[in-house]
């Protein structure tokens, strides 16, 4: 793996140095994109809106719009704006992992010691464990504050970015029926099923089918065959008979 940031966990005064590798990746098809026409790849380019020539990585910068007029910004800028944040994973408080709502859960990154910060870290590490407690803190990557928790996952010290707060939009705008149409034997009914359905969680038992169901269809046009769709769509009718397919449901489910 290649990591994408090195830096330190700040604890307290005891200072972590790390490096931080992504945990994640994609497990969708590589697809293409071409022209319908003769299937030529498609090409994105960046192109100067004024003249419409093309324009090289090396000549491009980023700017803010203030006051009417572009303020361009170098590469010290972004890094002088927070010396301290840019190179250390700041850890303010402790928490129990189960206070932060899954919604404000971003990307998750592995963090390794350097070789200078192994005995730290494995007492961090440690520490997190006992008290079964998550650190969090802020820092920045690509320029951007993060803020983050960090918690352990088996010998490794695991760093998710969060959102915060003012990113998060308010439910208030959706249309939300107001929990006063359900009959008590239904409500019954339903949490019968969820406790059917109830079983310790384990990952390896989900599997990312929709890749695999889309390579067959690769496979069989490559082939020149004509794959089968099956048909299937949303019956949007109205739900007076929730009871019985409800008992439906749990004759299946047992």
């Amino acid at each position: 793996m290649r990591s994408i940031w090195t830096g330190a966990i700040g604890f307290g005064l005891v200072n972590i140095p790390v490096r931080m590798y992504s945990a994640t990746h994609t497990s969708e098809l590589d697809l293409d994109m071409l022209d319908k026409k003769d299937q030529s790849n498609i090409h994105f380019k960046r192109v100067n809106a004024t003249t419409g020539k093309e324009v090289a990585w090396e000549n491009i910068v980023r700017a803010y719009k203030y006051n009417g007029e572009y303020v361009v910004l170098s590469d010290a800028d972004f890094a002088h704006a927070s010396p301290k944040k840019s190179k250390i994973i700041e850890v303010t408080d402790f928490v129990q992992i189960d206070e932060i709502d899954s919604i404000y859960f971003e990307n998750p990154y592995y963090l390794e010691p350097e070789k200078s910060g192994v005995k730290a870290y494995e007492l961090f590490r440690e520490a997190l464990t006992k008290s079964k407690k998550a650190g969090v803190g802020s820092f920045v990557l690509r320029n951007k504050e993060h803020l983050c928790v960090l918690k352990t996952s088996e010998k490794v010290i695991v760093l998710n970015t969060i959102r915060y707060q003012e990113e998060i939009r308010d439910q208030k705008e959706l249309d939300l029926p107001k929990g006063k149409a359900i009959k008590p034997g239904e409500l019954k009914m339903a949490m019968s099923l969820i406790d059917q359905l109830t079983h310790p969680f384990s990952i390896d038992k989900f599997k990312n089918t929709y890749s695999a169901d889309l390579l067959e269809i690769v496979k069989k046009k490559a082939q020149g065959k004509k794959p089968d769709y099956p048909k299937l769509k949303v019956t949007h009718r109205k739900t007076d008979d929730l009871m019985a397919q409800l008992k439906a449901s749990l004759r299946k489910a047992s």
